[in-house]
């Protein structure tokens, strides 16, 4: 961590009117012959390189032992007594990254009647399992939760935290981070580990035109998350080695301002994340005639039709069926892209298909460059034959 300084002894007028020119958020003011930075300031350092002296950037002197740090933990997201395979992705990215440190990977497991979740943890190859089991946890409730992450990090001080980017996993890692005072990157696309044990955190940035790496080399324990199908599931293993340590609970940790009085589940709707095979809808293939076609498309092959972001923000399709940075990362065996033209933000939620087949009538559509089948032409023609073809061989 670091802080803007501003040597006022060193500013001229001319001298502040240009460093007020170069800062890209507007947060440098000019006001009675001194400068003033506001809150707007992203501490791009570009008034640093450019200001002639006049601001300087401080680093905070931090002394952490990395050393007392040890282990790449991740958080089993249970609800209503099910682990998200999130978290299995996450079991296994966490062995990658171990490897490079020699760092065990742990999961916390936090909720009632565990044993068979935690049994279940270990065949994914943990080395321990922390479980932290109690009636007041069998419904989630923030305050509780955060009490025990903080109690499993107090004494096991992990080195890295790996969170799922689910509905729980979004609520519960930016309060753990900030009570630990350490930062969070949402959304990981990717995880890689020094040797050093700084985890560096690569996310989509500004719109997705950047993918930004990020590093806390000052803070434990590195928080982060990530969104479900972006890394490969292990497969789980016959006989376990690993251990489960049951944590103890105190009431002080159950504490809490919320009453859950009663629950209900939610009527289940398509998840295209978990579809095997997707047809996905662009703007080139937005007309009533080509959704209804797609429609028939899919259902003829098993699979879930699905959107680009203009066709969710038109209202055409429902938010939850739109694949990209703002929307559901995608894994399947096989998506179709009809009409796509494939933007980065779309691409990035998708590119780890196992087979992307993609029809554009542009044969230098971006979406050709993940895509492993490319077929330039009119996806009207094209779609109603292949319709044709898949009947006639049912």
């Amino acid at each position: 961590m670091g802080r803007l300084v501003i040597n006022n002894d060193r500013l001229t007028p001319e001298k502040a009117e240009n460093i007020i020119k170069v800062c890209p958020f507007g947060a440098i003011s000019y006001v009675d012959n001194k400068l003033d930075i506001s809150s707007a300031c992203k501490i791009c350092k570009i008034c640093v390189r450019r200001g002639e002296g006049v601001i300087e950037f401080i680093e905070d002197e931090i002394t952490l032992d990395k050393s007392l740090w040890k282990g790449i933990c991740v958080y089993a997201d249970c609800a209503a007594g099910k682990i998200h395979r999130v978290t299995y992705e996450l079991i296994g990215k966490a062995h990658e990254l171990a490897k490079v440190t020699g760092h065990p990977v742990y999961a916390l497991l936090i909720g009632c009647g565990t044993q068979e979740n935690a049994q279940t943890l270990l065949r994914y190859g943990v080395d321990k399992v922390f479980v932290y089991d109690n009636p007041e946890f069998k419904d989630f409730r923030i305050e509780p939760y955060t009490a025990a992450f903080c109690d499993f990090i107090e004494k096991y001080k992990p080195s890295s935290v790996l969170v799922g980017a689910t509905n729980l996993g979004r609520q519960l890692a930016p309060r753990v981070a900030a009570r630990r005072r350490a930062g969070l990157t949402a959304d990981c696309t990717v995880l890689e580990m020094k040797e050093n044990t700084d985890l560096v955190q690569i996310r989509p940035a500004f719109g997705g035109n950047i993918m930004a790496q990020i590093i806390s080399p000052n803070t434990r324990p590195q928080f982060c998350t990530a969104r479900y199908k972006v890394f490969n599931e292990p497969k789980p293993v016959d006989n376990p080695t690993g251990e489960i340590v049951r944590m103890e609970t105190t009431p002080d940790m159950l504490a809490s301002s919320v009453e859950v009085l009663s629950s209900t589940v939610k009527p289940t709707d398509i998840d295209i994340s978990e579809a095997d095979i997707i047809v996905a809808i662009g703007r080139g293939a937005a007309n009533e005639s080509m959704r209804e076609s797609a429609k028939e498309l899919a259902d003829l092959l098993g699979g879930v039709v699905a959107c680009t972001r203009p066709l969710a923000e038109e209202n055409i399709f429902d938010a939850k069926h739109q694949i990209g940075l703002s929307g559901r990362t995608v894994k399947p065996k096989l998506i179709i892209c009809l009409g796509i033209s494939g933007a980065v933000q779309f691409t990035a939620g998708m590119k780890s298909s196992d087979c992307i087949i993609a029809i554009n009538t542009d044969a230098n559509a971006p979406i050709f460059d993940v895509a492993h089948y490319c077929v330039v032409g009119d996806v009207s023609k094209i779609v109603p034959k292949w319709i044709e073809i898949i009947k006639e061989a049912q």
